[in-house]
C-alpha cells in the first residue's frame, strides 16, 4: 500500500469537523463498515450521519495521531493499517465542559485506495462514563476498589 493513502487518512482526521464531513468520501469506500465500542455503522451515508451527530454534540474535537503502522498483504488481500491516537474533545454535559483526552487506536482495512473496514478501540469509561454526573462517581469508586 502506498503510504500516501494512509497519510491522506491522517490528514482528513486531523482536520475533520462538522463543516467538512464531505472529506469522509475521499477516504472511505461506499460499503464501509465502521465500528467503535459504542456503535456499528454500515455504508458511507450512515457513516456521514454518525459523524454529523457526533460533531453536533461536541464543542470541540481533535485527533492527535501519535503513530501508525502498515501491514502489506502479499496474498492479494486488503492491506491493513494501525493508527494510534489521542482524541481531545469538549462536551457541554461532560466534565463540566472541560477538555477530555482519550487514547485509542484504529485498525483500518483497505480495498484499493479506500478504507472498507474501520474499527476503533478505546476505553469508554475514560471517554464517557467517568465524566457523567453521579455515574462518574460510581465508576471511579469501582476503579478504586478494583485496584486496591
Amino acid at each position: 500500500m502506498d503510504k500516501a493513502i494512509l497519510d491522506r487518512f491522517i490528514d482528513v482526521y486531523q482536520t475533520l469537523n462538522k463543516d467538512n464531513l464531505q472529506l469522509l468520501d475521499d477516504i472511505y469506500h461506499p460499503d464501509i463498515q465502521f465500528a467503535d465500542p459504542l456503535h456499528a455503522v454500515n455504508g458511507l451515508g450512515s457513516l456521514r450521519d454518525y459523524f454529523k451527530n457526533l460533531y453536533a454534540n461536541v464543542l470541540f474535537c481533535e485527533f492527535a495521531i501519535e503513530d501508525s503502522y502498515v501491514t502489506e498483504n502479499t496474498e492479494g488481500k486488503d492491506d491493513t493499517a494501525f493508527i494510534y491516537w489521542t482524541m481531545h474533545y469538549r462536551h457541554p454535559k461532560l466534565n463540566k465542559g472541560q477538555a477530555i483526552s482519550v487514547a485509542g487506536h484504529s485498525r483500518l482495512k483497505f480495498s484499493g485506495e479506500k478504507i472498507i473496514n474501520h474499527r476503533d478501540y478505546f476505553d469508554v469509561g475514560a471517554m464517557l462514563y467517568r465524566h457523567i454526573p453521579v455515574l462518574g462517581s460510581a465508576v471511579k469508586y469501582i476503579d478504586k476498589r478494583a485496584s486496591a
